[in-house]
């Protein structure tokens, strides 16, 4: 039987999220990959009891997410009945809906239909009454934005999920939801997009604003660009990587190579630091002041082990910020 780290809440930071009362950890832990069916569910229970030993209390999941689709829901499922559902007030469990989940016309995007229905899976999937938070994971070009907001409003008021969050929005759809939600006195409180050394645009030139202005937390994901961001190409690209591999789609050697150097650059800041390029990666985001936590994944937990150190150098000094801006 499973019992808790009794220290794990000293091990963690916790941030409030925008303007609300709900406060997240500064890393959480994102079952995309490597919670599929494709992975042995000893070391996904493996990876869930050291994140919760570790003090991250926060787990996020999608419809689609795991190998195949709704697997990473299912396994969690299994493993929180198993191992977690006595600690189930001291966990963030989110998930989303918006990718494709299923044939025909409501098995994505953001009609009532398909959002309402994509909750109601999910929660079976996981054998949750709610969950703390539920987004919709990408705007949709054809759907209004006022029948997305009534659909995750609906969630709320059937008591199916406690907090809303968007994901993947631009600015300006972003305050145009906000400004909808507001209305309906939606707990709309956070936003999730891809921040990164090397994908800052969304976050730093569109969407900031938006969020202090409007009270809104973000929480950013692929914060190590996919692998980039860690000592696996610090001396080219391994033939076993993501980027020599042509069946994956989200890195390749032609957007590998024009980075090496800087990372080597970004490499030797790190080690000034006392920190892997990891540790300084995932504190770089944290330096955002909307940034509320960085979503992780991971294939050990030692990988996990190794992130939470970040917490001991989360601060930049001024000539640190002056010295990576030149590098990218």
């Amino acid at each position: 039987m499973y019992r808790a780290d009794a220290t794990r809440y000293e091990k963690m930071q916790y941030r409030k999220t925008g303007q609300s009362g709900l406060k997240l950890p500064l890393l959480s832990l994102g079952l995309w990959q490597n919670f599929g069916d494709y992975d042995p569910i000893s070391k996904q229970r493996e990876i869930l009891r050291g994140a919760f030993d570790l003090g991250i209390t926060h787990f996020d999941l999608a419809n689609n997410y795991g190998g195949p689709a709704g697997a990473a829901e299912i396994n969690f499922g299994r493993l929180f009945k198993e191992d977690f559902q006595s600690y189930r007030d001291e966990l963030i469990i989110s998930s989303k809906a918006g990718y494709h989940m299923w044939e025909g016309p409501y098995g994505e995007w953001g009609s009532r239909k398909s959002i309402i229905a994509s909750c109601d899976q999910s929660l079976q999937r996981m054998g949750l009454d709610y969950v703390d938070i539920f987004y919709h994971h990408r705007p949709d070009p054809d759907t209004p934005l006022e029948e997305t907001a009534e659909a995750l409003m609906q969630l709320v008021r059937q008591g199916k999920t406690l907090y809303i969050g968007i994901s993947n929005y631009n600015g300006a759809d972003t305050k145009a939801m906000t400004e909808i939600l507001r209305k309906k006195d939606a707990p709309f409180v956070i936003h999730q997009m891809r921040y990164n050394m090397f994908s800052r645009e969304l976050l730093e030139d569109d969407l900031a604003p938006v969020l202090a202005e409007e009270g809104l937390g973000a929480i950013t994901y692929s914060p190590l660009a996919q692998g980039l961001l860690t000592n696996r190409y610090l001396h080219g690209i391994p033939e076993d990587s993501r980027a020599h591999r042509k069946e994956i789609p989200f890195l390749s050697e032609d957007q590998v190579a024009p980075t090496l150097k800087k990372i080597s650059q970004l490499q030797e800041i790190a080690e000034s630091r006392d920190q892997t390029l990891a540790q300084m990666a995932l504190a770089w985001n944290l330096r955002q002041k909307s940034v509320t936590s960085v979503l992780v994944g991971a294939s050990r937990l030692s990988q996990l082990q190794e992130s939470v150190k970040m917490m001991d150098h989360l601060e930049f000094s001024t000539e640190e910020e002056k010295q990576i801006e030149t590098i990218l």
